[in-house]
């Protein structure tokens, strides 16, 4: 090793592959049921297995990642119910952080979102699933902070990559950005009840959406005898 090289913290190793594994779960290179291998990851990421096991104990923590057995840890088959339970805390929150949004929306911040909106326009133009997911993020993010209220985005923080991979897997593009457009239009509006009416709707499309391309369409209803 040269004299001048830094040796990196074990802590930001561990952030390094975190980040990495996070994102390749959510960009779907790493798929529900693949194994995750202390020995290969070190291996490909050039370090011990030490920032390994961490960063997929934290994973666990997320729910990405589940340990199948002492010797299997693979990633995370989402259930319906996890879903339901991921969208249900989004009605709740993303709901009252549009109403907020609303009331509060500076010239700087709807500028913002306009800005994002031109974003997901020319990615999903491109169909660039990485790029329509991060910036469908962002633009759930900026409505979080017009919101101005500290706490809801504390509560969203440990569920948001969670939300980002259902979002990357519903492939329904040109229909997002419409949603996104008339949420804009709401909140552009102040108008509070219009907004989360609008929030409310598009929370509703997508997590019919997302099990739909999840777990495909359920069977239709047998009529009574």
């Amino acid at each position: 090793m040269s004299p001048t090289a830094k040796i990196e913290p074990l802590g930001a190793v561990r952030e390094r592959v975190l980040a990495t594994l996070r994102q390749d779960i959510i960009a779907g290179r790493l798929r529900p049921g693949d194994r995750l291998v202390e020995r290969e990851l070190a291996e490909r990421f050039g370090v011990s297995r030490v920032p390994v096991r961490e960063a997929i104990r934290s994973l666990v923590a997320e729910g990405f990642v589940l340990f199948e057995s002492a010797r299997r840890t693979v990633v995370r088959r989402l259930t319906p119910d996890d879903v339901k339970e991921l969208f249900e805390l989004r009605e709740a929150l993303e709901v009252y952080a549009a109403g907020l949004a609303a009331a509060r929306a500076t010239p700087e911040a709807l500028a913002e979102l306009r800005d994002l909106l031109d974003q997901a326009a020319t990615a999903t133009a491109a169909d660039d699933a990485e790029t329509i997911t991060d910036v469908n993020t962002r633009f759930h993010d900026a409505i979080l902070a017009m919101a101005g209220n500290s706490l809801l985005i504390s509560v969203m923080e440990p569920v948001d990559g969670r939300m980002r991979w259902l979002t990357r897997r519903n492939e329904e593009w040109p229909l997002l950005l419409t949603e996104h457009r008339e949420l804009y239009d709401a909140i552009a509006s102040g108008d509070p009840e219009r907004a989360r009416t609008h929030a409310l709707r598009h929370v509703q499309a997508n997590h019919r959406s997302s099990v739909r391309h999840l777990f495909g369409d359920p069977p239709p209803e047998q009529p009574s005898e």
